[in-house]
């Protein structure tokens, strides 16, 4: 099998290496993971029960640190369980991401990012690093987000978009996009840096967003302009509203195959604050069918 395992790595029960994996000191497997051939494990990694990691990938990888002096630097890459890493994406350390985690292939996540649970990024996606990421966020393929980026829960964001951070370029002045939650952001966009796009809002394919976009807003356009309100748009074939989304889909949800209302109306309140919808509990009345009945 040719693995090389660590005496000081902790590997749980029913794990299996392939051919050719390299795991570093104190790493931490749990049960039932899967990796994949040529995985390298850097060390210091904790990777949760149930993952699967493919061939090629680098997971809890050096900083500059290490690059510089050849020294460990006690880094940690925590990574929740049942996590699913495709092939060839390589995982800085110095992050912490949690449970159901899924990539593409060639995804790449720098150091010293926040990653909730049931995220998923798209194949040749790269998350520069100082970043936060909600729960329950799918990102497409060919994503870019920029240093200090904030993307709050339950955000799409589709191919090609590109989230910057350096208002004066080249320069060390960072600033991030803020998404707040249930915002969509369509392919082939690019959001400048500081930019604070409001929850329930549409950003349309290939738009150049310069200002602040506001709740349930619709822009679209270079520079992008207000096209709209996203409560009012119908869907093509049944002419029936789609928005806010939560409202009409929930692939990939804690409601997938129920209604969001009857959902969220079952819930306590402590697991309504879990799932950061406490507001929009608030706000729904009893005979209400969503938000996009204005």
């Amino acid at each position: 099998m040719n693995n090389v395992i660590s005496e000081t790595a902790k590997i749980g029960e029913g794990t299996v290496f392939v051919h050719n994996c390299i795991v570093e000191d104190d790493v931490e497997i749990g049960k039932n993971c899967y990796i994949d051939s040529n995985t390298i494990i850097r060390s210091g990694t904790v990777i949760g029960d149930n993952s699967f990691i493919g061939a090629n990938c680098i997971i809890g990888e050096y900083l500059m640190d290490f690059c510089l002096d050849r020294e460990s630097h006690h880094h940690r890459l925590i990574v929740g369980e049942n996590a699913l890493i495709r092939s060839g994406s390589i995982l800085y350390t110095e992050s912490r991401i949690g449970d159901r985690f899924q990539t593409g292939h060639r995804v790449t996540i720098r150091e010293k990012s926040e990653i909730g649970s049931h995220v998923s990024i798209g194949t040749l996606s790269d998350i520069q690093g100082c970043c936060h990421i909600g729960s329950y966020v799918n990102m497409h393929s060919n994503v870019h987000i920029g240093q200090k980026s904030v993307i709050e829960d339950y955000v799409w964001i589709f191919p090609y978009v590109v989230l910057t951070n350096d208002p004066t370029p080249p320069s060390d002045d960072l600033v991030g996009v803020h998404v707040h939650s249930f915002a969509i952001i369509a392919t082939h966009s690019v959001v400048l840096p500081g930019i604070d796009i409001a929850s329930d809002s549409l950003i349309a394919a290939g738009a150049n967003v310069t200002k602040n976009v506001k709740k349930y807003a619709v822009v679209g356009g270079n520079p992008a302009k207000v096209l709209g309100d996203i409560r009012d748009i119908r869907n093509h074939i049944t002419g029936e509203t789609v928005y806010p989304w939560r409202y009409h889909f929930g692939r990939k949800m804690p409601w997938e195959n129920k209604d969001f209302v009857s959902w969220m109306k079952k819930l306590s309140r402590e697991e309504r604050v879990a799932f950061n919808i406490e507001e929009l509990a608030d706000i729904i009345s009893e005979n209400a069918s969503g938000e996009s009945k204005r």
